[in-house]
């Protein structure tokens, strides 16, 4: 028999501690849904106080304002007749838990405490909730005495139960427990749960959204049933994008699925799902029903007086099923292009700053940050020309105009909030300032550009002065220590003028009006793994949205921008070979990046794959590398001291971390060590262990296979 229900998954662009703004955005959605028909809502994980609040966790004030706002969902008659799942905080006998509170009419359905709680990579959930222990298992929970004034409810129920509807019966499981051998849909899916609800606080990571589709689809396709997904979205005041994603799946089909990037605040992804053919389709496998019958997990049940599906005599043939979709999903370069671009926007416009501020070497990887400044601008104008509200209050407000002003072009919006700079010196070549100036021209930056000379001379000559000595680059006969301290004044005062700039700049074109402007670096994770730039240099900004993106990527993500933004000046990037441009040119010497660092970025990239994801240390790296290596004719010994050049530069330049600017998470092998990648920064750079294991297993290998070392 066919019961059609609509349903309703949530992506919401929530901010951690935003109660005021979070409680509005969780109203508008479930008003969209209400509207759309949908009788079941869900929303984003921890949505009240928003996902990223962190340490604020454990403050009491975290747990009484989520109260508060929840106060005001069950005091809200217009809400009625939707089946509401929101997440909050929730202390319970004086343990603290990450919660789904299903509420329906002003009166509390169900408070679902997390049991499998995520405490890896960016995520520490163990610092602040415990996880629930007692799976089936419900205890009455003590309503603070304002909230059982509202809801005529002094206990209700708190723990892993089941919730039946009228016509159907739900079960929930949290994000990180979908990721997990044992995941509760599938005790739940053979105790009879029909609808499962996820709701999670998942953020961005290349390649990573395949991933959590395949698990969902796989969950549904074995088990049967519909699939609710709701994610929080944007950024909430962290290095993490949360990249949306709401999806509905059937019996493992993917009925409606949400955009990853978007700079919407509220996203509602409805569906119209058939029961009947969730019944059919389970009732269809006898593997299922045998273990179904067997199984010893029973789960308590509350009752939610409500019917999701219509409750009519006859058969209304005006209501039709959401259609199977196929899903799409982003190139590489496309989610480079368009989550940075998404965490860029929500940053400025919550920090109520006036624009951006970019030094702009001529090289990619700075060019990389100014196309995706770029991207950013051609999504708002984007939303702005299709009268988005929020977006347009943003942009005005940010730029200073009139009610009346709406961008029409990515370049037209630029050149009010995007501030770029060249800083040349004697050392800086034609090709790299024309490179600048001229992508400057086609992204429509302010552009400015400036010879620091007279300052580098400045600050070389007050060390002369006091010292009696001056410095020489390496081509003119100084040491190693004199030539690399006249690089780092050069990079360290292209940081000072940043801010100067982006500091004065606004005020200098607009007078008092003008606000100051965020600085953005672009250092690579490539160059970040192996500390190849100067610390306290121009990567030393207050944002850096590549910072976790390797160098290979940030190639493939120009390619796709020349070709799908217009931006033919981007072909001069692609071909220049990579140079700090530090040191004076000599026809024997050209400064080049993978030269200097003594790797190339390729190989850093497996090195930090295999460092971070593979968890391998120095000696596992070189046993990896033998094998995969070997193939490209490369010896044991020189497989051996590829590793040991890449962990010694590694250790010596750890402390570097320390200072890493915030930069927008994308990569699994990011060294970031504010949360992701927590390691000492004072190493022993010798390796003193470690590294006589693998030369002993070198002599092996060339005693094996009679190697003779030329010296």
């Amino acid at each position: 028999m066919v019961h059609y229900v609509t349903v309703a998954t949530c992506a919401l662009n929530q901010w951690a501690l935003d109660f005021q703004g979070n409680y509005e955005r969780i109203r508008e959605s479930i008003v969209q849904a209400k509207e759309g028909g949908a009788r079941l809502r869900i929303g984003p994980e921890l949505e009240i106080p928003g996902y990223g609040c962190q340490d604020h966790f454990l403050e009491s004030d975290t747990t009484l304002h989520s109260w508060e706002v929840l106060a005001r969902l069950l005091q809200d008659r217009s809400l009625d007749g939707v089946l509401i799942d929101t997440g909050m905080p929730v202390l319970h006998r004086n343990c603290r838990y990450n919660c789904r509170v299903v509420i329906l009419d002003g009166k509390i359905v169900l408070i679902r405490p997390k049991m499998h709680l995520a405490n890896d990579g960016n995520y520490r959930e163990l610092r602040w909730f415990s996880g629930w222990a007692r799976p089936a298992s419900v205890e009455d929970f003590v309503l603070p005495r304002f909230i059982a004034d509202i809801t005529g409810q002094r206990e209700v129920p708190f723990g892993d139960a089941l919730i039946n509807t009228e016509d159907s019966c739900i079960g929930i499981e949290l994000c990180e427990e979908l990721f997990t051998p044992q995941s509760p849909h599938i005790a739940m899916s053979l105790d009879g749960a029909e609808i499962i609800l996820n709701s999670s606080g998942s953020h961005h990571e290349l390649r990573k959204l395949r991933r959590r589709i395949e698990l969902i689809r796989e969950a549904t396709l074995k088990c049967g049933g519909i699939y609710l997904y709701a994610n929080q979205k944007g950024c909430d005041g962290d290095r993490v994008y949360y990249d949306g994603s709401a999806m509905v799946l059937a019996n493992g089909e993917i009925l409606a699925m949400g955009q990853q990037f978007s700079i919407g605040d509220v996203e509602v992804t409805l569906a119209t799902v058939d029961l009947g053919g969730v019944r059919a389709f389970r009732a269809g496998m006898s593997s299922r029903s045998m273990q179904a019958s067997r199984s010893e997990m029973s789960y308590p049940r509350v009752m939610a007086a409500i019917s999701l599906s219509a409750q009519q005599a006859h058969f209304d043939f005006s209501v039709h099923p959401t259609r199977p979709m196929t899903a799409s999903l982003h190139s590489p370069a496309e989610e480079i292009s368009l989550g940075p671009a998404c965490w860029l926007w929500d940053y400025l416009r919550r920090s109520s700053l006036g624009g951006f501020f970019l030094p702009l070497s001529g090289g990619i990887d700075s060019c990389a940050t100014a196309v995706i400044v770029h991207s950013m601008c051609r999504l708002v104008v984007e939303a702005c020309q299709r009268g988005d509200s929020q977006v347009l209050a943003d942009v005005r407000r940010m730029c200073g105009e009139d009610s009346e002003y709406v961008p029409e072009r990515a370049q037209d919006l630029a050149a009010r909030i995007f501030c770029t700079s060249y800083m040349g010196t004697a050392n800086s070549t034609s090709e790299t300032r024309a490179r600048a100036r001229n992508l400057a021209a086609a992204i429509g930056s302010h552009h400015i550009d400036v010879d620091m000379d007279t300052v580098v001379s400045a600050i070389v000559g007050l060390f002369a002065f006091v010292t009696g000595q001056t410095p020489r680059y390496a081509v003119h006969g100084g040491t190693s220590a004199e030539n690399l301290a006249l690089q780092n004044i050069q990079a360290r005062l292209r940081m000072l003028l940043s801010y100067l700039f982006a500091a004065l700049v606004p005020w200098a074109m607009r007078g008092s009006s003008g606000k100051s402007l965020l600085v953005l670096g672009s250092a690579n994770v490539d160059e970040a793994l192996r500390g190849y730039f100067t610390k306290y240099d121009c990567s030393s900004a207050d944002l850096n949205p590549i910072g976790s993106i390797s160098k290979a990527d940030l190639r493939g993500f120009i390619e796709y921008a020349r070709d799908h933004m217009q931006l033919e000046v981007l072909g001069g990037f692609l071909d220049a070979v990579p140079s700090a441009e530090l040191v004076p040119f000599s026809p024997g010497y050209v400064q080049s990046d993978e030269d200097e660092m003594g790797m190339t970025y390729n190989e850093l990239g497996v090195y930090g794959r295999l460092r971070k994801i593979k968890k391998c240390g120095p000696y596992s790296m070189f046993a990896q590398l033998l094998h995969v290596w070997s193939q490209a004719q490369l010896t044991p010994r020189q497989i051996a001291d590829k590793v040991k050049r890449f962990f010694f530069y590694y250790a010596v330049n750890r402390h570097k971390m320390t200072t890493l600017t915030p930069a927008y998470h994308a990569e699994a092998y990011s060294p970031d060590d504010n949360r992701f990648d927590l390691r000492q920064f004072l190493y022993n750079a010798r390796w003193t262990w470690q590294f006589r294991q693998i030369d002993d297993a070198v002599a092996r290998l060339e005693k094996k296979d009679n190697i003779v070392i030329e010296e």
